[in-house]
């Protein structure tokens, strides 16, 4: 029985030089296939951000999607997916960023978020923070309020967190 957020490590893999040479990648599809450490993490999420005003969860391609649907639906709220360029038929607002290795580009569809409402976006991870500010740039241009971030893991070494000030985050498990 997992009693304490800092047991998930133990159900989350490193991958030394993926994508590239130097990185370690926490790969955390182990503790979404445990029944335990999955139930643990949406559960102990849940209960740091229920006392948040939310109206939506705002979840990111792909991993996000894992946490995201089942904590939407323990809060009772609505789901928004925010996707990948390409992946959405409606029409939709769009924001392109810079990654370590790139470009990227993520959307929502543009009557996901009504004007004013609460929205809690969820990742796996926190890295860097450029698709978290991204997405928090797309949820704005939706109208929303961004109420908090919340993600399973962060990797403060990479100074996400800095570079998100001024937003309540929501975690369990912090890697130095």
């Amino acid at each position: 029985m997992i009693k304490s957020p800092e047991e998930l490590k133990r159900y989350i893999r490193d991958i030394p030089d993926y994508p590239v040479k130097g990185v370690i990648f926490r790969d955390l599809t182990p503790l979404f296939a445990s029944s335990e450490a999955f139930q643990y993490t949406i559960d102990s999420l849940y209960l740091m951000v229920k006392g948040l005003r939310i109206d939506k969860v705002a979840a990111i391609e792909a991993r996000g999607f894992i946490v995201g649907a089942p904590l939407a639906k323990m809060l009772g709220v609505g789901f928004v997916p925010i996707r990948k360029a390409g992946k959405l038929p409606w029409r939709k607002k769009s924001v392109t960023y810079e990654l370590e290795y790139g470009r990227e580009t993520i959307e929502a569809h543009e009557d996901a978020i009504k004007h004013g409402e609460s929205v809690l976006i969820v990742d796996d991870l926190l890295a860097t923070g450029g698709t978290t500010l991204a997405a928090i740039d797309l949820i704005g241009q939706l109208g929303g309020k961004v109420a908090g971030l919340a993600y399973i893991v962060v990797l403060n070494y990479l100074n996400g967190r800095e570079r998100l000030k001024g937003h309540r985050i929501f975690n369990l498990v912090d890697y130095y």
